[in-house]
């Protein structure tokens, strides 16, 4: 009998167990990267017209996070390759999350549980990922390369510039390929260890932000207790990230941070998923003046669809904050941003991007200021701080 018993509990376990593994992390997702309901309008034509004629770049989105075949079209999430393509997406930047704390919040986070290690053990990720944040990043930017492997009509990896006028030039002849660029949402992805660099950006990392919701070994997050700036091995990183040619994203790094950097280099700096502070009260927004420093450096802001980072989160509200951002910042330092895929919910996916045109035309921006949001600023950046050849 109580062999019985035993055996019993073994397979509801066991079921519950595959459950979990099987199902658990969709139902996640599911929750986590939501469209929102009613939000998307009519594309009038023109506005149809106009974005297909544009070379549209996206500096962030988080959807290597998530075991989904990025080259099929999903049923949940924001972001894949189908839907870049008919959302006539150029360039995405695809960046890799390895570290979120339990109690994620924009005020102020302590170290404690990581929500990523049991995603990773979850999605079967190799055990090698479960305790490595710098093999969790890599494995993320293996699974693209297969992608572009697998499907070379439908991705390519860009490491320098050569590959980025090869991409531009496939488009400009009808080819619906996507450019991906490969970045790091934190540099604790390192494990704090700067000849980990080396290892990033053989394996075609080119972005990488200095932090994400905690205070690390580099500094000060926004989003952390400290409020502190760069430690000597923060500044060892910078220094080193600068001398190799990597963007440098302030986004989620601390004030003193983002003041730090500017302190010890004089390369543009990107703020890739964002608000405008005067527009969207928000603690997740740098201050006006410190974004137009940063700026001024010949850097990009790319603004965001949701509700944190812009108010309200619709076509409409994207529209709003670009303009704010434009008078802010002017209009060749503002680009996307989205943070699909970010466990935000947003008002549209990526298929549906035709309504940030619309809505800036309806806005009033002139097509030239449009041309440079929407992308146009983003390949300026990329041709500038990519390396010639890789």
């Amino acid at each position: 009998m109580m062999l019985g018993i035993g055996l019993g509990v073994l397979v509801l376990l066991t079921l519950g167990l595959a459950g979990f593994l099987i199902f658990g992390p969709a139902i996640a997702e599911r929750g986590m990267n939501a469209v929102l309901p009613g939000r998307s309008t009519p594309v009038p034509e023109t506005a149809r017209a106009l974005h297909a004629r544009l070379v549209v770049g996206d500096w962030h989105c988080d959807s290597l996070l998530w075991n989904r075949d990025l080259l099929k079209r999903g049923g949940r999430g924001h972001v894949d390759f189908p839907r870049l393509r008919e959302g006539n997406v150029a360039l995405q930047v695809f960046t890799t999350v390895t570290c979120v704390p339990a109690g994620m919040n924009v005020i102020q986070n302590q170290p404690g549980a990581d929500r990523i290690t049991l995603l990773a053990m979850a999605q079967l990720w190799p055990a090698r990922t479960w305790r490595s944040l710098c093999e969790r990043g890599l494995y993320q930017a293996q699974r693209m390369h297969r992608y572009a492997a697998r499907a070379p009509e439908a991705v390519k990896v860009l490491r320098d510039r050569a590959d980025l006028r090869d991409l531009l030039a496939a488009r400009a002849g009808g080819a619906q390929v996507v450019g991906a660029v490969l970045g790091a949402e934190g540099a604790h992805v390192l494990d704090g260890r700067i000849e980990n660099l080396d290892r990033l950006w053989q394996a075609g990392f080119r972005l990488i932000g200095l932090h994400h919701f905690l205070d690390t070994e580099m500094g000060g997050s926004l989003h952390g207790a400290s409020g502190a700036g760069l430690t000597d091995y923060g500044r060892g990183v910078v220094a080193r990230m600068v001398e190799m040619g990597f963007i440098i994203d302030l986004t989620h790094s601390s004030e003193q941070t983002a003041r730090d950097v500017m302190a010890m280099t004089d390369v543009p700096l990107v703020v890739s998923h964002t608000g405008i502070c005067s527009h969207c009260q928000s603690p997740r927004n740098f201050p006006d003046p410190l974004m137009a420093e940063i700026m001024a450096r010949g850097g990009v802001a790319g603004i965001g669809y949701w509700a944190e980072v812009i108010g309200d989160a619709s076509p409409r509200g994207i529209a709003g904050a670009v303009v704010a951002a434009v008078g802010l910042l002017g209009e060749d330092h503002v680009s996307l941003g989205s943070d699909f895929d970010g466990a935000v919910a947003q008002p549209f996916d990526a298929s549906d991007l035709a309504q940030v045109t619309a809505a800036l035309m309806a806005a009033g921006l002139e097509e030239r200021v449009i041309a440079k949001v929407m992308g146009g600023n983003m390949v300026r950046l990329l041709e500038q701080m990519l390396p010639e050849a890789a």
